[in-house]
């Protein structure tokens, strides 16, 4: 699980360490300045566990950039292509650094069983994880949130090799969030009227006499009107 970055304080210079018998300024002051950001930090560190390893779905793209001889500094250019079907939640994207593995593939110096990762000084680094590895936030190049197939910007990793190892590789994991996609409502059918019906037979009577009232239809031209067809005198 990741964490966020534990804030240190140094005292300046090199000054001998002494008792302090009494609260100065600038401890009371350092004191409410961590007050302020312990808040803050707590928030940080559980937005961490809502995080999913996305590793697979996203995919590092590293390109070497260039080597200082003198410090034995390497530089690297590494993006992220969501290459899954969800987009991404852009402010969720973190770029770990898992393990440095040498020509061999293996990731552990012979003498002392070190890890090749801790040999190795990590310049720029977000933070580091509870594992102690350390991790970089990424961010989409243009959209708020990373899309399918499209990268985000170059993320600039610089470390430096204390052992002067010719040939390494870096391995990454990267963690995230997909964004849920809204559930498409089945399309509702439209129901259609049911058919109209001829009126029945006391219907037909009804109106029948209405017209004879009226005086429309004579009595000779209702019973002709009412005489039953054939075709309904078998039913």
């Amino acid at each position: 699980m990741l964490a966020t970055p534990r804030l240190v304080c140094y005292a300046s210079g090199d000054m001998p360490a002494h008792r302090i018998h009494g609260p100065s300024r600038s401890s009371a002051a350092a004191f409410a300045l961590l007050s302020w950001l312990a808040p803050m930090a707590a928030t940080e560190a559980g937005s961490f566990d809502s995080l999913t390893d996305l590793t697979g779905k996203a995919v590092p793209i590293v390109t070497f950039k260039s080597r200082d001889n003198f410090s034995n500094e390497y530089r690297y250019d590494v993006t992220i292509r969501n290459v899954g079907a969800d987009p991404l939640v852009g402010d969720s994207i973190v770029l770990v650094l898992d393990k440095v593995t040498n020509v061999g593939g293996e990731e552990r110096e012979p003498l002392k069983n070190e890890t090749l990762l801790n040999r190795m000084d990590i310049l720029g680094a977000d933070g580091y994880t509870d594992e102690g590895k350390p991790f970089f936030y990424a961010s989409p190049e243009i959209n708020q949130d990373l899309q399918p197939q499209s990268d985000t910007r170059p993320v600039s990793i610089r470390l430096r090799n204390r052992d002067y190892v010719a040939v390494f590789t870096l391995s990454f994991r990267i963690f995230g969030q997909r964004r849920e996609r809204e559930k498409e409502k089945p399309a509702v059918k439209a129901v259609e009227p049911p058919p109209k019906q001829a009126p029945g037979r006391p219907s037909l009577d009804k109106l029948i006499q209405l017209l004879i009232k009226k005086g429309v239809l004579t009595e000779e031209e209702s019973r002709s009107l009412q005489q039953v067809p054939p075709h309904e005198q078998s039913r």
